[in-house]
C-alpha cells in the first residue's frame, strides 16, 4: 500500500513512521494512535499527517488497509521453483523467443561494446550479464545508477535494459540517457506495455506471473537468465563465423 512515490515524499519523521509500520504490521492494527505516536516518538499531528500522505482518511481507515493486506498476503502461495520453470520453459520449447532472440545477437556482435541496465535483482543479473557476455568475447560493462553522468558518443553501443515491470524510475531515467547519446536500446521485461518496452528497438517479454511476498517483488528471474545466456551464446556464434 505504500508506493515509490509515497516513500519519495516522506520526510525524516514520516520516514520513521513508514519503517515502523512496514516492520509492526500486525502489531498497528490493534493500536490506537496514541500508542503508535509514543512507539515511534511522534507527535499524532504526524501520524495524521503521514495518513493523508499515503492516501487515507485517518488513521483508522490506515489500519483496515493494513488489515486486508495482511489477509492478502496470508492467503498468497509462493509457487514451486518447479511451476515457475515449466511456466516459462514452455514458451522456449515453443521458439517463441528465438527471432527476437537472433536479432538481438546480431545487433550485440555488431556494435563496439554492449551496457546492461538494470537496478534491484534487476542490477544483479545486469551485472552477470556483463561479466557473462564478456566472458564470451564482446567487452560488456553494466549500470545501476541513474545519476551516473553519461556525455559521450554511445552510437556503436548496444544497451540490455532489464527490468521486470519494464515502469522502474531509475532503469527507465538510465536507459533515457543512454539512448539520448546514441545507443541502441533493447530490454528484457516481462510484459510489452512498459515504459522500457516503447523506449526499445526490440523488447522480449516473457510473460510470467508475477509474485510478490510483501512489499518485495519475487517474480522469478529465470527468464532473464535463461535470455541473457541465449542471446551471449548466439552473439559469440555469430562473432566466430566471420
Amino acid at each position: 500500500m505504500f508506493t515509490y512515490e509515497h516513500i519519495l515524499s516522506f520526510n525524516e519523521l514520516e520516514t520513521i513512521l513508514y519503517q515502523y509500520i512496514a516492520s509492526n504490521r500486525e502489531k498497528v492494527i490493534h493500536m490506537r494512535a496514541r500508542d503508535l505516536a509514543d512507539a515511534t516518538h511522534v507527535s499524532p499531528s504526524t501520524i495524521s499527517r503521514f495518513c493523508r500522505k499515503v492516501d487515507c482518511e485517518g488513521f483508522a481507515e490506515l489500519k483496515a488497509k493494513l488489515k486486508i493486506d495482511l489477509e492478502m498476503d496470508k492467503k498468497k502461495n509462493i509457487k514451486s521453483s518447479h511451476y515457475t520453470f515449466a511456466e516459462f520453459a514452455e514458451k522456449a520449447f515453443e521458439g517463441r523467443f528465438e527471432a527476437d532472440i537472433q536479432e538481438i545477437s546480431r545487433l550485440a556482435a555488431s556494435s563496439k561494446s554492449v551496457i546492461f541496465a538494470g537496478s534491484g535483482s534487476s542490477g544483479i543479473l545486469a551485472q552477470y550479464g556483463s561479466h557473462y557476455f564478456s566472458g564470451l568475447g564482446k567487452f560488456s560493462t553494466y549500470m545501476s545508477d541513474p545519476f551516473f553522468p553519461v556525455y559521450d558518443d554511445l552510437r556503436e553501443t548496444t544497451t540490455i535494459a532489464l527490468s521486470i515491470s519494464g515502469e522502474h524510475k531509475h532503469t527507465v531515467d538510465l536507459t533515457g540517457k543512454l539512448k539520448k547519446e546514441g545507443s541502441r536500446i533493447v530490454s528484457i521485461t516481462n510484459n510489452k506495455d512498459c515504459a522500457l518496452a516503447k523506449m526499445s528497438e526490440i523488447n522480449i517479454a516473457y510473460y510470467i506471473t508475477e509474485e510478490r511476498h510483501h512489499y518485495t517483488n519475487i517474480t522469478t528471474q529465470l527468464p532473464v537468465l535463461y535470455l541473457i545466456e541465449s542471446i551471449a551464446r548466439n552473439m559469440h556464434a555469430l562473432l566466430h563465423s566471420r
